[in-house]
């Protein structure tokens, strides 16, 4: 059982690096587009940006929530429990003590 979910987690991660990719890549189109607009100005450039917000955003928050949703899923089928607080002390060293 142990074996299958860290497969399933590696398909997760895979995905999630993709997901993720796209997620970045939209937002630097996003930051682009909002640079042209300025570039431009005028009734153009606000016709841009609300094409940007209204259309594009909203695409890239969700994806880019999902994706984060997928890789928790995805670390603690691994049983990486990176998220959690951990309780051991780290050892002192010969300088310390």
């Amino acid at each position: 059982m142990k074996e299958f979910l860290k497969k399933v987690s590696g398909v997760c991660k895979q995905i999630f690096g993709i997901g993720i990719a796209v997620s970045l890549f939209m937002g630097a189109l996003v930051f682009l587009g909002y640079v042209v607009a300025l570039a431009i100005g005028g009734d153009i450039a606000a016709a841009i940006c609300v094409f940007l917000y209204k259309k594009i955003v909203p695409i890239m928050i969700y994806i880019s929530t999902t994706m984060v949703l997928l890789g928790l899923v995805a670390m603690y089928l691994a049983g990486e429990l990176a998220l959690t607080a951990n309780k051991k002390k780290a050892a002192k060293s010969e300088g310390e003590r």
